[in-house]
């Protein structure tokens, strides 16, 4: 099986301990992580190969980022240094109906002043036979749109599988291009879409109809497909929040005919919902490698549950823990 390429940024993240507000703590707690990384992360805690592609500074801080990418068993061979920082996020969690809080701090960052024909993409897709990336990739600045566009052409000439995840961040897209002038001809190229509703209408000016759930869903996933044709498979996750610790959460998966719906999880008790999207979109990967759609799908929407219940940005969760709670085991007895 070729190895899957992820490319985005890595950020260190600096969280409040506990629920502590910005204002309380004297001390963050340090981590990394990125939306491309985490998805990579979860390719290889699955079993697969996979290798994440970004641009780190040459200073102890970058060392210490790919060591700890390393530990991940995540490929780092094509991970170029340069630059002079690296992107920091700060994260506050929230707790019953106080929502989490982030603040970047990554202009200028190493991964921003990334340029065309730093990567060669012909190397980097050699063995390769999936390549993903993410809407927040292409926000941060023109440059990293432009590499980000480089690799998707080059991925597509080379016929790789191409898959994104539309990630809307309305704190990003500030460097005087609309998002939707920028996304439209990349997304035009991928084979698998997860995306939203308030992300397409940002994006695309895309409103789905409908008066039940099923239906607006429905509507997007055609509005989208009508869209983007190239796209085989469209994903939409689906969290309702009753507060900040407590959520539910399903999904669906559309192939241009059909549309498949996941059971719902109960989410009582959330630890950490960042990289939860991500924990989806490398589980679907996994899973359109392994199964038919329907367990795909149930397997993404259980990996990305179960990330709810794990500290930092990546699932560590295995197929093992994923395909029981897919049988209906969400006990969190001790296992010994």
């Amino acid at each position: 099986m070729k190895k899957v390429i992820t490319f985005g940024e890595v950020l260190l993240r600096l969280s409040t301990p506990e629920y502590l507000r910005f204002s309380q703590s004297s001390n963050f707690n340090a981590d990394y992580g990125g939306s491309e990384l985490n998805v990579a992360t979860s390719l290889v805690q699955f079993g697969m190969q996979a290798e994440f592609v970004t641009r780190i500074p040459d200073n102890d801080i970058g060392l210490s980022v790919l060591s700890q990418i390393k530990k991940l068993d995540v490929g780092t061979d094509f991970i170029v240094k340069g630059g002079d920082r690296l992107a920091i996020y700060f994260l506050e969690k929230g707790a019953a109906m106080r929502g989490s809080k982030v603040v970047y701090d990554r202009a200028f960052s190493s991964f921003s002043t990334l340029k065309k024909g730093m990567i060669n993409w012909e190397e980097v897709f050699e063995d390769a036979g999936w390549f993903h990336w993410s809407g927040i990739t292409a926000g941060i600045s023109q440059d990293t749109a432009d590499v980000c566009l480089e690799a998707i052409e080059k991925a597509n000439e080379l016929g790789l599988t191409i898959s994104t995840d539309f990630n809307y961040r309305q704190n990003l897209w500030n460097y005087g291009k609309s998002p939707g002038e920028i996304m439209e001809k990349m997304v035009a190229l991928c084979d698998v879409v997860l995306a939203g509703d308030y992300a397409s209408q940002q994006y695309f000016n895309i409103v789905p109809e409908g008066n039940s759930e099923a239906d607006f869903h429905l509507s997007l996933c055609k509005k989208l497909s009508e869209r983007f044709p190239k796209a085989k498979k469209i994903a939409i996750t689906n969290r309702v929040d009753s507060s900040a610790s407590q959520n539910t959460w399903s999904a669906i998966l559309y192939d241009g005919k059909n549309i498949l719906t996941s059971k719902t999880y109960e989410i009582n008790y959330i630890v950490d919902r960042i990289g939860a999207g991500d924990s989806f979109m490398g589980a679907l990967i996994y899973g359109l490698h392994h199964f038919d759609d329907q367990k795909t799908l149930e397997f993404a929407v259980a990996a990305s549950c179960l990330k709810h219940t794990i500290y930092g940005d990546a699932n560590l969760a295995t197929v093992a823990e994923v395909e029981k709670l897919m049988n209906g085991d969400g006990s969190g007895r001790v296992v010994r």
